[in-house]
Formats: structure tokens, C-alpha cells, sequence
């Protein structure tokens, strides 16, 4: 039967109860899939056993062996680029492959680098520390104390989860510092201020978190003194996202902040003093701030008059730091978008700013420099015509060298290595993982429901018949300002493109490949314009001639996993197979479920007046019918992902199944909100996914 819809109005009240009655509660007349959302409950995984027993008998076959062989020798490797990050005299590099199934943290010199065969140093073995302590360890980040680059705090998670524990690390004698600075288990972090203090955001204890579940305290910690007399630096309300400390530790401009997150792209940051006064940089709360040497950067997502001068939204703009502070405001302007145009990124060196500028989703690079209170712009000298284009400062204390790495579908990674004014340096190319001959990369436009242009990419081969017969995979994701760009992914192309598949990147509202305007149009009561965007670039398809409704296939995860859901539920006729990943479902609850809460600000409150009622036009879990022919689907997630809950594919699989739809499901026990914890698992999922893909898209032989 139909999934209800809890009835009442907003507002209502239960019989004999005083408090209105959220539209969250349930109960299990109401939802009687509500007890899949115990995560590891015996019930619970047992149930996650039985389907992963179903879906493992009926996709792996010897097809899928090769398969998920094939994609473990793609991530395992040699054959890739190792990024490295610069930290005083050596570049690091952390490191899976065969023999690393969890890694190694190492480090060469540029010297060495440039070889084709780098001579490592390690530092840290992954693998055998996970082995000695008998624990699942996934990597998770690493920080480096300057100026001396003698101690670390390095972050480990358990089976990928985004709760992590910290701990502090001798780089001479590459062991842990015993009675060092040590963080449990949580979500959160530390961030070096000095050799003997640092700043601490976790879970202190009750009260401490957020109710997104991050941490709403930051204190300033000494060496010697107990975690539980730190200092208190800032606490937060319950309702905020997430509080945090940062240092600065740029020579000669060392300071301290304090980081108020409310919301996604709202947030206020606070300037720290010695004696623990925070004094607020008093600009939009919407605009994204980062404070470089003598300047404060603005990434304005909103109109902002400030100083007699209006900015339009998506403007990049900059003022000395110390004038602003004393007063005074006075900008200048970076970077202004056109319809056409936004920014992608920025990053400074030493005497200049790097600007990636997005036109039409292509990378275009530019460098800035002060001359005269004045910023002059010039081509990046070298820079690729083509392919995306990433740009970054290599050491942005010491020079102005910068990294640039190019690719593009069918283009392995390229890396540069350059000083600005110079033809950059090509240090590295990786070879094909994939055989491409005879494909090519086109981009298209499709017209959505309101008539807005929706760019999407399209790798196919050159003499690809549009007659409809072509198996095609649609992806996307839509969501938060994030951008999909053209990227070398080996996966795809050895696991659909090789196999004679059509791989298309739709370019969606809700992302960013236009700037703040293009995520703002599908925020909220506006969400379903990503869902008629998406369905417009499937029509789009369709009535070219590349594919037919028999022959498309939709995926995406986590808010790709929602856009999935909905084009299911929403959209049923369109499509004929869907690979939901780690998704979003239950929007009636999943404010409720883990990092959830942190995420109204895109989606809206389910239980503030009103919201609900365009909230519950987007929850796929509460818009799917029993009479309805849905296409086949497979969800996938993971036991151990702490940001999206699992409970969302299991409930959504158990109604859909009960209702008797065409639907998979298979839950990796580890794996994070990645899904995966190592390559093996990664393979696995991959492989899982494009084998359900390939036996209901392919023509049967």
C-alpha cells in the first residue's frame, strides 16, 4: 500500500496532548519501515544480510568478477598521478595500491618528483597501524606545525565515517607522541595554533554538539592541561551547523578566528585576540570570506552595497584587511559574472591571485596583481585551451609557483608544475586507463520547463547512430553550488564507455557551473526545477535520436541520491533503470537522521509552518504508489555512512519492494559516505552498479 502522509494540519494537536504534533513523527501504523533507521540493530542487519544475499546471487557473475577485477587494477595502479602538498622542504603524498590496501603517508622532494619513478620516504604505514591496534583505519587529514615541520596532527576514521579521532605525530621519529595532543572519536577537530596549544572542537560531552551533530564549542588547549580545562573560546547554539577555531600561520601575519557556521553559505567569522576578544568581519553572512596577507577576499553570493558601490551576486571582491577592520570600505573588484560566466575558484601565491573562471562549465585561468591600488589581469601564460582545469599556489608563504592540473572525458590527467610569468613545466602525464578510440566529448543545451538552458556533456563515439538504440547513462547531482565538471574517471570509461555506452553530465540547477544564481534557483520551494532540468536533458536525449526510454539509465548519490529518488517517483516514465547511491529519500524525517539537520538551508524545515507542503512534492519516499510502473532500481549505502543515514535507501527499498517495484539493494558494512573504505570495496560497487546498468540498458544477446 500508498506510503500515508501524516494527515493533520500543521499546527494540530494529538487528542490529550499539549505540544502541536510535528510533521516528523511517526509512527509504525504510519511508517512501518521507521525501525530500519536503527542503523546497527540485530533486525535491522539482518534484514541489510538477506537483500545483500539476493543481489550478490543475481549480479555476480563471472562477468561481474572481470569486471570488479579489471575496475581494482584501475584503482590499484601505479599508473596515477600522486598529488602531493608542499610542507616546508618536502612534498607529501598519501598512497593506496595493492600493497597499501589502506595506505601510506609519504613524502620526496621536487627533485625526486620530477622523476618518473620518485624515490619515496615513509612515513606512516596505514596498513600496519591498523593491523597492531586492531582497528578498521581510513585516512583522513593531516596538518603539519610550522615553522619547524617537527609535529602533526594526523586524523583517522573508523571504516570511513566522518567521525574521526586525532592525534599528535613525531616527524622525526615518525611515531605518535605519547601524551600528546589526542582527540576521541567524534566529529570534529584540531588545529595546530603553536607548538604547545592548539585550537579543540568535539564532542565535549553532553550539550556540546549541535543537533546536525557537529560540534557547537571551540577551546583553546594547552599542552599538560586536561582536555576538560581547556579554555572556552566561543560556544554556538544548538541550532548552528558547526563551530570551529583557525589559524593563520602565514609569516608575519599570524592571527586566530573563530568560524560561526549556521547554515551552508552562512556563516560569520570572528577575528580572535590574545585575550580571547572576538571582534566580527562585519560582511554578509552569505559571502564566503578568506582573509590572504594584507587582504580580505569576498565571494559574494548575494547583491552587497558597501562603501557608495553596489556588487552584483558572484562577484569576487578584495580591500585591505587592517582598513576594513579599522573602518574603512573601500573594494575592488576581481571578478564579475555575466550570463555565461562565474567563478570557479581562486588562490593566491605569494604576489599574485590565481582566477579559475567558469564559461559554459569550460575553465578559463587568468593572474592578478596589485599594481599602483590597482589589479591588472593577464592570461596565465600556458594554460590549456581545452579540458578542466584546475589551478592551485604550491607554497603560497615562499613563492609564487603553482600547480595545474588539465584533463578532460577522454584526456588522462595532465600535471604542471610552473612559476607564475613562466611557460609552466610538464612534470607528469598519465597514461590511458580506458580504451577511447573512436569516442569524442560534445556539450549540448536543453530547454527546461521554464525555458532555461541546461548545458550537459555527451561522450559517445564519432559515428554514434541516433536511432535511438544506444544504452546511455545520464548523471547528476544538483545541489549545494557544486559543479560538475568534465573529468577523466577510468571506471566510467573502462566499465560503460568501453562497453559501447553514452555517458552524459547533466549541468542542473542547484549546482554551481553558473555561480550562486544557478544554485539559488532550485533551493527550497524551488527544489523541483533540478528534477524538471534533469528530465529536460533525458527528453533532450531521447528526442535527438541518442537513446530511447527502453535504453536510458539514470544515477546519482547523496543529494544526487535525492535527484535520483525524485526522477524515479516523479518522472517514472522517462527512464527505465536508476543507481541510487548513499541518497536522501525520507524528506519528512531527514532533518532528524544524522548530519540532516544541517541541511534545511537547501532543502527547507520539515516541521516550520508551511515548508512541509513543498518539501513533501521532493520525498520520494512519501510520493511512491503501488500502482505506478516504476523503472528498475538498485539502491546502495553503507552501515557506517555518518552524514547521510542509511535508513533512507533501506525504508525506501523495503516500501518499494513490499509495493512488489523491480528493485536491488546492497549495503556496504563500512565504506563512510563514500561507500567504500579501500579499493576492493570500491571496485565492488562500482562493478555492482555498472552490472545492474549493463543488464537492463544492453539488448540481450
Amino acid at each position: 500500500m500508498t506510503m500515508p502522509i501524516h494527515g493533520q494540519d500543521q499546527g494540530s494537536q494529538d487528542k490529550g496532548s499539549k505540544q502541536p504534533r510535528k510533521v516528523s513523527d511517526v509512527t509504525p501504523q504510519e511508517d512501518p519501515y521507521v525501525w530500519l533507521e536503527d542503523v546497527t540493530g540485530e533486525k535491522s542487519l539482518a534484514w541489510v544480510r538477506q537483500r545483500n544475499e539476493l543481489t550478490q546471487k543475481k549480479y555476480e557473475t563471472p562477468e561481474f568478477n572481470t569486471l570488479k577485477d579489471d575496475l581494482l587494477k584501475i584503482l590499484d595502479s601505479d599508473e596515477r598521478i600522486p598529488a602531493v602538498a608542499k610542507d616546508g622542504p618536502f612534498y607529501y603524498n598519501f598512497w593506496r595500491d595493492k600493497q597499501h590496501e589502506r595506505g601510506i603517508w609519504r613524502r620526496t622532494t621536487l627533485e625526486e618528483y620530477r622523476k618518473a619513478e620518485p624515490n619515496w620516504e615513509l612515513v606512516l604505514d596505514l596498513d600496519q597501524l591498523a593491523k597492531e591496534e586492531n582497528e578498521n583505519w581510513v585516512w583522513g587529514a593531516v596538518s603539519i606545525l610550522k615553522p619547524g615541520y617537527e609535529r602533526a596532527l594526523i586524523s583517522l576514521s573508523r571504516g570511513g565515517a566522518d567521525a574521526t579521532v586525532t592525534r599528535e605525530f613525531d616527524m622525526k621519529t615518525k611515531k605518535f607522541v605519547e601524551g600528546g595532543f589526542t582527540r576521541a572519536e567524534a566529529k570534529g577537530g584540531l588545529i595546530w595554533i603553536d607548538k604547545d596549544s592548539v585550537f579543540v572542537f568535539t564532542d565535549f560531552g553532553p550539550g556540546s554538539m549541535t543537533t546536525s551533530g557537529y560540534p557547537r564549542q571551540v577551546k583553546l588547549w594547552r599542552r599538560g592541561e586536561p582536555m576538560e580545562k581547556a579554555q572556552l573560546v566561543y560556544e554556538g547554539v544548538p541550532e548552528d551547523m558547526y563551530i570551529s577555531g583557525q589559524h593563520d600561520d602565514t609569516p608575519g601575519f599570524e592571527r586566530n578566528y573563530v568560524r560561526r557556521t549556521i547554515a551552508f553559505y552562512n556563516d560569520e567569522l570572528y577575528l580572535r585576540s590574545d585575550d580571547n576578544k572576538l571582534t566580527k568581519i562585519d560582511a554578509p553572512n552569505s559571502a564566503n570570506k578568506s582573509v590572504f596577507r594584507d587582504y580580505l577576499l569576498l565571494e559574494l553570493r548575494e547583491p552587497w552595497e558597501v562603501g557608495g558601490k553596489k556588487f552584483i551576486a558572484g562577484s569576487l571582491i578584495v580591500t585591505n584587511f587592517k582598513e576594513f577592520m579599522s573602518g574603512k570600505r573601500e573594494f575592488s573588484v576581481l571578478f564579475e559574472p555575466t550570463d555565461r560566466s562565474s567563478l570557479d575558484s581562486f588562490s593566491p601565491t605569494k604576489d599574485y591571485i590565481l582566477l579559475n573562471v567558469l564559461e559554459d562549465v569550460k575553465n578559463r585561468i587568468s593572474v592578478l596583481k596589485p599594481e599602483g591600488g590597482k589589479w591588472t589581469s593577464t592570461p596565465l601564460i600556458g594554460a590549456p585551451e581545452i579540458g578542466t582545469v584546475s589551478v592551485g599556489a604550491v607554497d603560497p608563504d615562499e613563492s609564487n609557483a603553482y600547480w595545474l592540473s588539465s584533463s578532460d572525458f577522454l584526456t588522462p590527467n595532465t600535471l604542471f608544475y610552473g612559476e607564475i610569468g613562466q611557460k609552466p613545466e610538464k612534470l607528469k602525464q598519465l597514461k590511458a586507463q580506458f580504451d577511447a578510440k573512436g569516442l569524442q566529448v560534445s556539450q549540448h543545451f536543453a530547454t527546461s520547463k521554464d525555458g532555461t538552458r541546461v548545458p550537459y556533456f555527451m561522450v559517445a563515439k564519432k559515428d554514434v547512430k541516433l536511432d535511438g538504440s544506444n544504452p546511455t547513462l545520464l548523471y547528476g547531482y544538483g545541489g549545494f553550488e557544486i559543479s560538475l565538471l568534465p573529468n577523466y574517471s577510468p571506471t566510467v570509461g573502462r566499465a560503460w564507455c568501453e562497453q559501447g555506452g553514452v555517458y552524459v553530465v547533466a549541468n542542473i540547477r542547484g549546482g554551481g557551473e553558473y555561480g550562486p544564481r544557478w544554485h539559488q534557483a532550485a533551493l527550497k520551494q524551488n527544489r523541483l526545477r533540478a528534477y524538471e532540468d534533469f528530465a529536460a536533458v533525458g527528453k533532450d536525449l531521447v528526442s535527438r535520436g541518442v537513446t530511447s526510454v527502453e535504453r536510458l539509465g539514470i544515477q546519482g548519490g547523496s543529494n544526487g541520491g535525492l535527484l535520483v529518488g525524485n526522477m524515479v517517483a516523479l518522472y517514472p516514465e522517462l527512464f527505465s533503470a536508476a543507481v541510487c547511491q548513499v541518497p536522501l529519500l525520507d524528506m519528512r524525517r531527514f532533518h532528524l537522521l544524522l548530519a540532516g539537520a544541517s541541511w534545511m538551508a537547501e532543502y527547507g524545515n520539515p516541521d516550520s509552518e508551511g515548508e512541509w507542503n513543498f518539501i513533501k512534492t521532493y520525498s520520494p519516499y512519501q510520493n511512491i504508489k503501488q500502482e505506478q510502473k516504476y523503472p528498475s532500481v538498485l539502491f546502495t549505502t553503507s552501515t557506517r555512512d555518518d552524514r547521510v543515514h542509511p535508513g533512507h535507501a533501506r525504508k525506501m527499498m523495503a516500501l518499494m519492494e513490499a509495493q512488489g517495484h523491480k528493485v536491488d539493494y546492497y549495503e556496504n558494512i563500512e565504506g563512510g559516505h563514500g561507500g567504500a573504505a579501500n579499493n576492493k570495496q570500491r571496485a565492488y560497487m562500482t562493478a555492482l552498479a555498472y552490472s545492474f546498468l549493463k543488464d537492463k540498458l544492453f539488448p540481450k544477446n
